[in-house]
């Protein structure tokens, strides 16, 4: 045992080494040496033991023992005092309770060494570590070798034997090519088996010293240089000597002057033949001058095609296959700057330099850019040999005589003091350069002559250059680390950062944290702040805890149909699994797949299942599955989810990081299950902190993930076509949105809008920065790109002139256009497709001088004029002395589809009629519309029969009414005759903008319709019926000039159409689909109307799109008043507000009482007023599908609800009325509106009400019986209120009625005559009760599905 007679003070007073969680090794090697030094080694390793006491023990011997027992408490206080100093405050908690220095170390040991399991899997990690290290290029010979170091004591500590021989072995490998030479050399002479670690790295570190000197030979003063030595044309020639280098002795002396085959530059002369020194050797197959090709060690041996590298073959090569087209240039890519120049004038931020020893275009002008990506590095070296960083490379944009121009692939080196451009790129560009007579000449690739250059004073060439600035978008950075964040699903920076230190994943760029905020993470991950951890139990081997929760159900179903989602995670790796679900009664099924395929993957058995106590997992089932198994379950005590927080957090990640993506790209909801099944794919290649340094995908199958496939989730792609799936002339690819990555195959999951079906494809061109806009059907840019502008024909022919350093333009410079040979070319759409694909690329003009300049709108006027003329509507006269002209004017309007493309462009010539004298120009202007009432009436008549409905539209309507005033107009602009300026026209037929003019029109077709056996409507004047035989009838409604018609006929449908077309100029629509703002849709089972598309754009248009919804659009029991103390607002916007809500109630009756409510106080509206509004409006986003219901065989007859709200106004005390009417399923008629007087009883209320009600009922019985389906017997009125109905039957309550006005006494004889019925029911049976007051969510839904008012995915968002 180690002595214990050192006291306490020394180990106190002893300095320790802090171990924070990293270099367990390292720290543990320096602590034994440390107690070593202090003998109290075995306190560590084998602790000590307490003396047993002898049989008879003497009281000295007892004395003695407890003595010595005391010395080794207090010795291993001591050491236990060490270790406790010698770790960090976060990790000192694990070992606080430990009460002997052993149990520390061991608790230690066993957590950050592991056992020997552990420490073996650490050790194959090491090894393979150990094979893939190879020397950087721009890594010195010492900072490798520690890195090997490093390794290999790692790898001792955790017991491999690895010897001198086999580091030996791994350096002369694993080198860099500049050592090739000196490795053959030692591989040649020296005894590879006896040779130490040390005495090679001596060789090699005078090997590097001595090309450090060769490279650091001074040239001249002014700056230095390198020689680069290249065989000329692959011939077995000596190399020639490059410009600016020289040699003393022989025949270069110190003089200045030219050689007669001197190549540029230099001191001295040169005639052609090398001094002394120089060797005249050359290997052809390694391309050295240091040896001829018969002595080359490489000969025979293989030579990488990638690396262009001997001793190793292509898929070995470390360098890995470059993608050329896909990814950047690497860090380790090293320019060349030999630009000096004495400034012999003022710097100027427009100068560039021409310059042959710069290996690209270079500026340290970031503001100079249009565009850079800043995640490229590299590093530039100068003439002295000293490198500065390369912090960039973008595009420059400059404006010439011949039009802007853009200089590709140009370094930003910001300790750059000058602009230079690169011969040798210019070169490589097509370009060509002459020198002479003090003058440079560049050429393009055609040899026409581009820039004259003079030289100045101090030699240099300088060409002066003006930025563009004009550009669609000036200098942008390419934020690499954002858009890696976007492509990692929104990852954290610190993972990120994780990634790239710890090299978890191949191809991720250098990382830096961004300030500012990422939209989708606000929208898709705020939560609260959390709550204090505990610590917990983790499994020690695979599968031996598995935790498993289930998520749903979700508000939006997926293509699929699924509402649910369960994980499973392993709790060894935190590798992750997810299956998706309809029914929670399917989570058993799920697990047993799971269970089969963990185990088959990994050869280990599930041994614990955690999850929450969840019916679907608590089944008999579950439970005897299990114990069949083997597998130990525990479940979590009731609501109690912390108990299971692996599962819960993984939960709340995945669907942050789910949300995330689809609030970034806008995807719809539906697209749930693969935003979830993507984010688990990269959760699983992204680090967690209960893994250390490795992802769950490495800690489960061994393997590094890469990186390089990704791309941001929800983008635009291009799926290529097969050729067996196209013709020649067609498409070669399609547009897709990119959903996720196949578990199945080596390919990207492709949305395809035109099939809405889910394909894998391998062959994806990616647009990241775009975006599908799901309502427009169109891309959108999330950033615009830099608009390159060619050069055109005329710019071509310009002839050019002599550049001066100090004009402040210069011609065309040598720069490569937008399809320069040296980068990727850009692929832009022509104008006209982007037109032909865009729903509102095309702008409704604002005046003449505007459209004139478009040909659809010229096309457009000359079509309105046509129409005029062969219409012949006006007569090119004289005008009269006692008339004035009146003008006219052009307006231009856009007209859409339902779904917002464009159907045509239609230019109006209007009469401004507000020049018009009443008495004078016109009498008469009133002219009748059909009623929304009757349209529904009609719709609804249509669908319980299974007629299909049919619309016309009457080009220039106004046209066509014949006047009887004499008006004269002005000639319109851009079709006055020729010769006849002075003349007017005189107006024969109406146009557009007249007074009169919708009186003419209607009084032509009215007309027209009766001379064709129609006949109008009493109660409905714009209603026309046409009966045929007995039972064959047409009905027609019109709306100024646009056409609703039906029939049970349809030869006598089609008649019709035919004769109105030959009648006047109409369009055929074809089957009603958009009739004033209603969408409708007609199937076999029905017809549904709705107002989607007005509702997406009132939200829109106020700011409320996007919104979250609410299940009510007003607030129970809130009332609302004039004088309510709020601050006062727009009055303007609240009244357009309401009177858009009005029109959305032509489809949408559950809306009808919040419109008329918000309606009363449209005079002076306070904030509080449109707080409600706004609150309307949150209803209406997430009920937007919503609209009426018209079923087919349903039964036809005519029933009517009344109701009222008693007293509900606060202001006036005066009741709401209300009422409506349906046909046996949807509704047809309703109404809220509050009553003129006060009431005072709810009966009289009531009553009222019932009064307003059959003024309507009486109107609907009229139209019913014009278009053939006439009520038997009465029409029944339903009312909640018995005395209201007693007092509408019974005229004795006197006392009652006699102060109300006499107007509302005359349902009394309507009763009497049995056209109305009042028929009493329940309050829960009144659907009017939805009209009267705010009702609470339950009641709402219930009254608004029973007036036929449902959601229903339209056709067309139906994924197959």
């Amino acid at each position: 045992m180690a002595s214990t007679t050192n006291p306490s003070a020394v180990y106190s007073n002893v300095k320790v080494p802090l171990f924070e969680g990293e270099n367990y090794d390292f720290w543990a090697v320096k602590m034994e040496t440390l107690f070593t030094s202090l003998d109290v080694l075995e306190f560590i390793q084998k602790g000590y033991e307490e003396p047993a006491p002898k049989a008879n023990e003497k009281d000295e011997e007892s004395s003695t023992r407890l003595e010595e027992l005391k010395k080794k408490k207090i010795t291993d206080a001591g050491v236990l005092g060490m270790i406790q100093r010698g770790v960090s405050l976060s990790i000192f908690p694990r070992i606080m309770r430990a009460k002997t220095s052993k149990d520390a170390w061991t608790i230690l040991q066993q957590e950050f060494e592991g056992d020997s399991k552990v420490r073996t899997v650490k050790l194959q990690s090491l090894k393979r570590d150990y094979e893939n290290e190879r020397m950087k290029e721009n890594e010195s010979l010492n900072e490798y070798f520690n890195r090997l170091s490093e390794l290999v004591n790692q790898m001792k500590s955790h017991g491999d034997t690895i010897d001198d021989r086999r580091i030996v072995d791994k350096i002369l490998i694993s080198l860099t090519e500049k050592f090739d030479p000196m490795v053959a050399v030692i591989e040649e002479t020296k005894d590879l088996s006896t040779m130490s670690v040390q005495g090679l790295m001596g060789s090699l570190r005078s090997y590097e010293q001595r090309l450090l000197r060769r490279s650091e030979k001074s040239v001249e003063s002014a700056f230095q240089s390198k020689l680069n030595i290249q065989p000329n044309n692959g011939e077995n020639k000596p190399p020639t000597q490059n410009r600016g280098e020289s040699s003393r002795g022989g025949r270069f002396g110190r003089g200045r002057g030219r050689g007669r085959n001197s190549q540029g530059r230099g001191r001295g002369t040169n005639d052609g033949r090398w001094h002394e020194g120089a060797s005249n050797k050359w290997c052809n197959i390694c391309k050295s001058n240091t040896h001829a090709e018969k002595d080359c060690w490489n000969k025979g041996k293989s030579q990488c095609y990638n690396c262009k590298r001997f001793r190793h073959i292509q898929k070995d090569c470390r360098f890995g296959n470059q993608q050329h087209a896909s990814f950047a240039e690497g860090e380790n890519d090293e320019g060349n700057l030999f630009f000096a120049c004495q400034k012999a004038f003022q710097e100027d931020k427009n100068v560039w330099y021409l310059d042959s020893g710069c290996s690209n275009h270079m500026t340290g002008k970031k503001e100079a850019f249009i565009n850079i990506d800043s995640s490229f590095g590299s590093k530039v070296k100068l003439g002295n040999g000293e490198h500065v960083e390369v912090k960039g490379k973008g595009s420059i944009g400059v404006t010439t005589k011949q039009g802007s121009k853009v200089i590709h692939d140009t370094l930003y080196v910001p300790e750059l003091d000058e602009n230079l451009l690169s011969i040798g790129q210019l070169l490589e560009h097509g370009y060509s350069l002459n020198f002479e007579n003090l003058e440079c000449k560049i050429f393009d690739s055609k040899r026409r002559n581009v820039a004259v250059v003079k030289m100045t004073s101090n030699r240099s060439f300088p060409l002066s250059l003006n930025y563009e600035k004009n550009f669609s978008m000036m200098a942008r950075e390419d934020n690499d680390s954002c858009l890696w964040h976007k492509r990692l699903g929104h990852l954290n920076y610190n993972s990120l950062k994780l990634l790239y230190q710890k090299k978890m994943v191949y191809g991720l760029p250098i990382i830096e944290e961004k300030s500012g905020v990422c939209e989708g993470c606000m929208l898709g991950k705020q939560h609260r702040q959390p709550f204090p951890k505990g610590g917990a139990w983790r499994a020690k081997q695979v599968l031996d805890l598995v935790h498993t929760d289930v998520c749903g159900p979700m508000n939006t179903l997926s293509h699929a149909k699924n509402r649910y989602f369960i994980l499973f995670i392993d709790d060894f790796t935190r590798m992750t699994w997810v299956y998706f679900m309809r029914q929670k009664s399917e989570v058993f099924g799920i697990f047993k797949k799971f269970k089969a395929f963990v185990e088959k993957q990994s050869g280990r058995f599930i041994k614990v299942l955690r999850s929450d106590r969840g019916k679907e997992y608590t089944s008999n089932e579950f439970h005897k599955f299990c114990e069949d198994e083997g597998v130990e379950r525990q479940l979590t005590v009731g609501y109690t989810p912390q108990q299971n927080g692996v599962s819960e957090r993984k939960n709340q990640t995945v669907m942050e990081m789910a949300k995330s993506m689809l609030f970034e790209k806008g995807l719809p909801k539906t697209f749930w299950p693969e935003a979830v099944n993507t984010a688990v794919y990269l959760l699983n290649r992204c680090p967690t902190k209960a893994v250390w340094n490795k992802t769950p995908f490495e800690a489960w199958s061994g393997r590094t993930p890469s990186v390089n496939h990704l791309k941001v989730f929800g983008c635009v792609c291009y799926a290529q076509i097969p050729k067996q799936k196209r013709t020649k002339l067609e498409e070669t690819s399609e547009r897709c949105v990119f959903i996720g990555y196949s578990s199945m195959s080596k390919g990207y999951r492709l949305y395809n809008m035109k099939t809405n079906k889910v394909i894998i494809s391998r062959d994806v061109v990616f647009d990241e920065n775009a975006s599908w806009n799901w309502e427009e059907d169109k891309t959108e840019e999330k950033t615009v790109p830099a608009i390159l502008l060619q050069q055109n024909s005329a710019a071509e022919n310009e002839q050019p002139a002599p550049c001066t350093p100090s004009s402040s333009s210069s011609p065309s410079s040598p720069i490569s256009s937008s399809s320069s040979l040296s980068s990727t070319p850009i692929k832009l759409k022509d104008l006209s497709d982007i037109y032909a694909r865009c729903n509102y690329c095309v702008v409704e003009p604002e005046n003449f001088d505007e459209a004139i300049k478009e040909d659809v709108w010229r096309n457009a006027m000359q079509e309105e004029i046509d129409a005029i003329e062969k219409n012949k509507t006006w007569q090119l006269v004289e005008k009269p002395n006692d008339k004035e002209a009146i003008g006219v004017k052009w307006v231009y309007k856009l007209k859409h589809n339902p779904d917002g493309s464009i159907q045509r462009a239609k230019a109006r010539l209007v009469v401004k009629g507000y020049a018009q004298q009443p008495g004078i120009d016109y009498s008469e202007t009133f002219a009748p519309v059909a009623r929304l009432d009757t349209v529904r009436t009609i719709i609804a008549l249509a669908a319980q029969k299974g007629w299909n409905l049919y619309q016309l539209d009457v080009k220039s309507a106004f046209l066509n009414g014949e006047l009887k005033e004499e008006v004269y107009v002005q000639q319109p602009q851009g079709f006055v005759s020729k010769g006849q300026e002075e003349k007017v026209y005189r107006l024969k037929k109406a146009l557009y903008g007249l007074k009169q003019a919708p009186r003419a029109w209607y009084s032509e077709i009215d007309s027209y319709f009766v001379q064709q056996g129609f006949q109008r409507s009493q109660s409905e004047p714009t209603l026309y019926v046409k009966h045929q035989g007995k039972d064959d009838i047409l009905l027609v409604a019109l709306y100024v000039d646009d056409l609703v018609y039906t029939g049970n006929n349809k030869k006598m449908v089609e008649n019709f159409k035919i004769e109105m077309m030959k009648k006047y100029e109409m369009s055929d629509l074809g089957l009603l689909h958009h009739f004033l703002g209603i969408e409708v849709y007609q199937d076999e089972y029905g017809v549904f109307i709705c107002q989607k598309r007005y509702a997406e754009n009132i939200l829109k248009k106020f700011g409320m799109y996007g919104c979250k919804p609410v299940d009510i659009p007003l607030v129970v029991n809130e009332k609302l008043k004039k004088e309510d103390g709020g601050r006062l607002i727009d009055a303007s916007m609240y009244r357009s507000l309401v009177g858009s809500l009005f029109y959305l109630t032509a489809s949408r009756p559950d809306l009808m009482f919040a419109a008329s409510l918000l309606s009363r106080f449209m005079s002076k509206p306070s904030h509080l007023h449109l707080g409600a509004a706004k609150r309307v409006l949150r209803y209406v986003m997430g009920t937007m599908e919503y609209g009426i219901r018209f079923e087919k065989n349903s039964k036809f007859e005519a029933k009517g609800y009344c109701d009222s709200d008693w007293a509900g106004s606060v202001d006036d005390m005066k009741s709401t009325s209300g009422y409506v009417f349906n046909l046996g399923s949807g509704v047809i008629s309703w109404c809220s509106k509050k009553q003129d007087t006060v009431a005072q009883s709810s009966a009289e209320a009531e009553y009222l009400a019932a009064g307003l009600a059959t003024q309507q009922s009486l109107w609907l019985r009229r139209i019913l019986e014009d278009i053939g389906e006439k009520q038997e017997g009465s029409l029944q009125l339903h009312c909640d209120n018995k005395s209201a109905i007693a007092m509408a039957k019974n005229p004795i309550f006197h006392s009652r009625t006699k102060h109300i006005n006499i107007k509302h006494h005359f349902i009394r004889s309507v009763i009497e005559e049995g056209d109305v019925q009042l028929i009493f029911c329940s309050s829960q049976e009144q659907l009017a009760d939805i009209f009267t007051k705010a009702l609470p969510r339950g009641r709402f839904q219930q009254l608004r599905e029973a007036m036929g008012v449902k959601e229903q995915h339209i056709k067309g968002e139906y994924v197959s």
